[in-house]
């Protein structure tokens, strides 16, 4: 991997020169909040002034100084302003020394306040701000010119406030516990020059610092305020205008490994070692076409490129972004994921890349509000996180995301839901084919419907099906410590993946669910072989006339699952094991040699896609229906023995 052709280094004389200026910063200042309420806050010292009985005098100018050795050198006088030092200081009041997180804290918003600054030197350079302060200073601004001014002051102010949560978010990462904080919304978001903006954001820190509860929380809390404010100021960089300077180049910082992309958040690179027991694609009996596309998207990921942040598959088409694969209990769905994980975790290791894998479980729900979506969101920053290569899984994500709807859905169910629809298919969604997403479920029908149709390929998780299968799966879980001959069978011919897979898609050259075979024969009787783009197109309209669900975004899946096929072939063994033939190439060689192995779109492709997409809803379809029936039923029979018995005891 290596740096990326714009890079611009941030000389660390330049932050440096900038020490004594954030250090000031830190020590104390004034600030009238302008946007948000004011916050009734502790003093630095951690404890609100306790009351003070009638006829003893308030606090004179004279300080008490503790006699505890320790302490001696601590003021105990409440501040008035922003003493952020003392604040951080003082965060534990049960230990008389600095901690190692708290020394490294102050450190690292030191530091990140400092770069941010020096960022903001360089913005200046890049654009007409500098001379315009200048201008402004001596008193000679052109009024034609205020507009600009002011526009080009509130892009720095946004430049300053990322800069600076995203590197201390960076900088406290290795020290980042499970736990998290909840502080709120952020408000204080001032844009009409950089030195106020910061000293918005970093009065509302300190109020939040001054409700702490107690040392441990520190770095969640700064973790979390640095979140919020990238958020803040991501929010209005859609609309801000003078940005391209900033957004059209990339930064980095040599000493700590840090790298600015625009407005995306950086975190370290390092990979996490995974705890999971990973299986061979020979340990995965039946499964055909999931298997064989998951070792395909596994290879697909490991095109991409760190320099470009972009995969050749993304851009040609073919690339899985999410996928949903549903199955009865027990068919393998825990197997597939750790043979994907285990596949790409050697890629990468191999490659030299990170590899990050996370699961989105049933803890993820809370009952705080705004909690559950405040996980769902960090999960998918860890995993569409650019400088990594990630795999991010929901299994069983029908108890995870709830159906909009459906009484039984909690609200932290829901706002899962509104978090992954976003996530996977906003308007704000951007593919850069460095991640997928899998979705897994034993109930897909209990899926919201919204979010089940932006998985954009469907793996039908049915397990061993032939008589073959069960023989390879007995074989392969008996193990070795037996003396049972194997008697006439060939072992493991059945999983040779090519073949396996060839006789999988030609099953759904007719559909397999029953309603979509009807659709299909009265569409064939109509108008003949499906053979024209016309004729597809008037068999996608029978099945939409059939099933209201199937939208456009069924279409769009069904498209991209093609082009997946016209990308049906498996990148050589040899390009991931040797990464001077494929990996480490730059990335317009990388795409002329995936163009070179794409293949022609034909119409029996065209139509098993159609099949297997169609069926799959179907499929949900007639099983969501069935539970509501079912379940209506139930509770007519209920109600009516509650009638019953109602009458009985009139009677009596």
């Amino acid at each position: 991997m290596t740096a990326s052709l714009n890079l611009m280094e941030i000389r660390e004389a330049a932050i440096r020169a900038h020490y004594a200026a954030a250090l000031a910063l830190m020590e104390g200042f004034e600030h009238a909040p302008r946007i948000a309420k004011t916050r009734p806050a502790a003093p630095a010292g951690g404890q609100a002034p306790a009351e003070r009985s009638p006829g003893i005098p308030t606090a004179t100018g004279r300080l008490f100084r503790a006699t505890t050795p320790g302490l001696t050198a601590r003021s105990s006088a409440a501040q008035e302003g922003v003493h952020l030092i003392a604040r951080i200081s003082q965060a534990d009041p049960g230990e008389a020394l600095l901690s190692p997180a708290q020394a490294s804290v102050l450190q690292a918003l030191r530091r990140a306040i400092a770069t941010a600054m020096a960022v903001g030197e360089l913005y200046e350079e890049r654009t007409a701000l500098g001379q315009l302060k200048r201008d402004n200073r001596e008193g000679r601004l052109d009024p034609a010119r205020r507009t600009e001014f002011a526009e080009l002051l509130a892009a720095a102010s946004l430049i300053t406030l990322h800069v600076t949560a995203n590197m201390l978010s960076f900088l406290i990462a290795a020290q980042a516990s499970e736990g998290q904080a909840e502080i709120g919304e952020l408000e204080e978001i001032l844009t009409d020059n950089p030195a106020l903006a910061l000293q918005g954001a970093l009065w509302e820190l300190d109020a939040i610092l001054s409700r702490m509860d107690g040392g441990l929380r520190l770095v969640p809390t700064l973790t979390a305020w640095s979140e919020r404010l990238m958020e803040a100021v991501a929010l209005r960089t859609g609309a801000a205008p003078r940005l391209d300077a900033f957004t059209g180049a990339a930064y980095r910082v040599e000493a700590d490994d840090f790298e600015i992309h625009g407005f995306s958040p950086s975190t370290h690179k390092r990979s996490t070692a995974l705890a999971m027991a990973f299986k061979k694609p020979t340990e995965v009996v039946g499964n055909h076409i999931a298997k064989y596309q998951s070792m395909k998207l596994a290879k697909m990921l490991m095109a991409y490129d760190f320099d470009k942040r972009l995969n050749p598959f993304a851009e040609l088409g073919g690339f899985i972004f999410t996928f949903m694969g549903d199955g009865k209990p027990g068919t393998g769905k825990t197997t597939l994921i750790q043979m994907m994980a285990g596949l790409l975790n050697d890629y990468c290791a191999n490659a030299g890349y990170p590899f990050r894998y996370a699961n989105l479980s049933t803890e993820s729900i809370d009952s705080y509000q705004g909690k559950s979506a405040q996980n769902a969101k960090a999960f998918i920053r860890e995993i569409t996180d650019p400088q990594v290569i990630g795999f991010g899984t929901i299994d069983d994500i029908d108890q995870l995301a709830g159906k909009r709807g459906d009484r039984q859905s909690s609200s932290g169910q829901l706002e899962i839901t509104a978090v992954l629809m976003e996530s996977f298919a906003g308007a704000n969604t951007v593919v850069r084919g460095n991640c997928t997403f899998g979705m897994f479920s034993n109930f897909p029908e209990n899926v919201d419907d919204a979010l089940r149709q932006r998985a954009g390929a469907r793996f039908l998780v049915d397990g061993p099906q032939s008589k073959e299968d069960y023989i390879d799966l007995l074989s392969l879980l008996l193990g070795k410590r037996h003396q049972i001959p194997l008697g006439e069978h060939n072992l493991f011919a059945a999983q040779e993946i090519r073949q396996a897979v060839a006789a999988s898609y030609d099953k759904h050259s007719r559909p397999q669910e029953e309603a979509l075979t009807k659709v299909f024969d009265t569409v064939q009787g109509k108008v003949g072989a499906l053979d024209t783009v016309a004729k597809l197109g008037a068999y996608l309209k029978a099945i939409q006339e059939a099933d209201e669900r199937f939208t456009g975004r069924a279409i769009k899946n069904i498209t991209d699952a093609i082009k997946v096929r016209a990308m049906d072939f498996e990148l050589p063994d040899e390009w991931m094991e040797k990464p001077e033939l494929f990996l480490a190439k730059d990335y317009a060689t990388k795409l002329a040699m995936i163009s070179g192995l794409a293949k022609p779109i034909t119409v029996e492709m065209v139509i098993q896609e159609i099949n297997r997409y169609a069926d799959s809803e179907f499929r949900y379809a007639d099983k969501s229906d069935e539970a509501a029936i079912d379940n209506a039923v139930r509770e007519m029979g209920r109600m009516e023995e509650a009638k019953r018995r109602y009458l009985e005891q009139r009677g009596a």
